[in-house]
């Protein structure tokens, strides 16, 4: 079945655990924990939460949107528990502000970027068969009249969508045909739906909706380190804390490399080794 990502600049809710109808007396007076996810993510999170709840008995609400406007969000007081970014800076920036527990910044996911089209899609069977002169000369040296990636300025995956482009010496070529979404999700989004013909999305897009497109390789721009925080003034950080252990956990970090994500290895430690992904 298929998994569409997020595509509204504004972030929403949704409570992704309301499958049990009959809740006892005590359940309903405990606040479920509030995750704000950035969009790319958000799918990947959901399939997750089924097995954290099966095994916590913790409820969970997902607001999902852009990771800039949930950073703002933060710094206004939103009542957030946990805040998983689509990089590494916000958290960061938060942590160093003093919105984040103490030590519990950590690194979830490297997120791939891939070059995707539903043309290519039909001519390709596998990533692994498409090489990078294919992916320097043929389907990106001749600029379309509109080209999808996320905000530069804004979303992570925008910035190193432009990297990308920079590295291959075509981003003056792509600048003016440039169609910017808020975030990666509403880049997805655009392409999807054939608004526009071609562009760069989150390689765990195309995963969760089997469709196939170009990993673009990592040395080609900064790495896609998203990282999460639980906030310091959360009244649920024991709940945020075990989301993160089981999120950090290998069962978990299997099944985001699964996901279409780049595989970490001893990434929340002071060494950050990345290896490739193997393309799907």
């Amino acid at each position: 079945m298929s998994l569409l990502d997020v595509n509204s600049s504004q972030a929403y809710q949704s409570n992704v655990n309301d499958s049990t109808k009959t809740k006892t007396k005590s359940d309903s007076n405990k606040k479920p924990l509030r995750i704000a996810v950035a969009s790319n993510f958000t799918p990947v999170l959901k399939v997750l939460l089924e097995d954290f709840t099966k095994q916590t008995g913790i409820k969970s609400q997902v607001i999902s949107g852009a990771s800039g406007a949930m950073f703002l969000q933060i710094k206004y007081g939103a009542p957030f528990d946990i805040f998983l970014s689509a990089d590494s800076r916000r958290p960061k920036e938060l942590e160093q502000a003093g919105y984040a527990l103490a030590g519990s910044r950590k690194t979830y996911a490297i997120g791939q970027l891939a070059l995707y089209s539903p043309s290519l899609n039909a001519n390709v069977n596998s990533i692994d068969q498409v090489s990078l002169e294919l992916l320097a000369l043929d389907p990106l040296r001749k600029p379309p009249a509109r080209f999808a990636i996320a905000n530069p300025d804004t979303a992570p995956y925008g910035k190193a969508a432009k990297e990308a482009l920079t590295h291959m010496g075509l981003w003056q070529a792509y600048e003016s045909r440039l169609v910017k979404g808020i975030n990666i999700g509403q880049t997805f989004t655009q392409l999807r739906s054939k608004a526009v013909a071609s562009g760069i999305v989150a390689n765990s897009q195309l995963v969760l909706n089997n469709l196939s497109g170009i990993i673009i390789p990592s040395n080609y721009h900064q790495a896609i380190e998203q990282q999460l925080i639980i906030i310091r003034n959360s009244k649920q950080q024991a709940a945020a804390e075990k989301l993160s252990h089981f999120l950090l956990s290998s069962e978990s970090q299997n099944r985001i490399t699964s996901y279409g994500y780049a595989h970490t290895k001893q990434v929340n430690n002071t060494d950050i080794k990345l290896i490739e992904l193997t393309a799907k």
